[in-house]
């Protein structure tokens, strides 16, 4: 079978413990991979919210896990501490972190089946004003990031805690990218966050950014495709979702 990235460069930049998979996928079709996160994810300095809130976890209705990491930095805390309560129900936004809270024993997860983003939750029938207005709703996830999940749910009726139980920070070296540049051998990069887009721009230099801004950049959501439009990349493709749509796309794309 032809290898249809024979030859071919992509970057990862997911963050390292989410990236294996897609790194070994492109490798299957005859791609070197490079993985270099965007996002360096590392726990809380201080834990105390996230210890209250296994505490207070037999008052909740919902957990919301935002992401993989979120699971990964959050589970281990509960489980060693309790029992997950019979009564909780947990949702999840990408399939990955479906996957990583069954491992875990939690199953019949709420998650959206078609596109990977908080409106697509939002719009799960669980999750509309009447079944979730008086109920209280807990979201596990990194610092920061997008208000939109918790204020839908309490403009319908939803009592939301957030609990942050990991840590978000940028790299502070693009020599890596840089030294693929100069050698010819940065074909393409995949993004998988606008915050992480962010954070590449941030990163280079002058000449970096011209390198970028002749380089594909594969993204597997409109909103991430937007973002780079503003930003003045032009060579942005739009893919499906998770890595079976970046990979579709890779193995599509008519390389120059």
């Amino acid at each position: 079978m032809t290898e249809l990235l024979s030859g071919r460069t992509v970057v990862v930049t997911r963050p390292r413990a989410q990236a294996s998979r897609l790194a070994a996928l492109i490798a299957g079709q005859g791609g070197e991979a490079v993985i270099f996160p965007l996002l360096e994810i590392s726990p809380v300095a201080d834990p105390g919210l996230l210890l209250a809130a296994v505490r207070g976890l037999d008052s909740c209705s919902l957990a919301i896990f935002i992401s993989p990491n979120a699971v990964a930095f959050s589970l281990p805390v509960i489980l060693g501490r309790r029992a997950w309560p019979a009564g909780l129900r947990a949702a999840a936004i990408g399939q990955s972190s479906v996957e990583l809270l069954a491992s875990y024993g939690i199953v019949n997860t709420l998650a959206p089946s078609e596109r990977f983003d908080s409106e697509a939750l939002l719009e799960l029938p669980e999750l509309q004003r009447g079944s979730v207005a008086g109920r209280r709703v807990v979201i596990f996830r990194g610092n920061g990031g997008r208000e939109l999940l918790a204020q839908t749910l309490r403009e319908r009726g939803a009592e939301v805690d957030y609990v942050t139980c990991y840590r978000r920070s940028a790299p502070t070296d693009a020599e890596p990218l840089r030294e693929l540049w100069r050698s010819g051998h940065l074909d393409a990069l995949t993004i998988s966050s606008s915050e992480g887009l962010r954070n590449l721009v941030d990163l280079l230099d002058t000449p970096g950014r011209a390198c970028l801004r002749s380089t594909p950049l594969f993204v597997p959501h409109q909103r991430i495709a937007d973002h780079a439009l503003a930003l003045g990349l032009s060579r942005v493709i739009l893919t499906g979702p998770a890595d079976a749509g970046i990979m579709a796309a890779l193995r599509a794309y008519h390389w120059r």
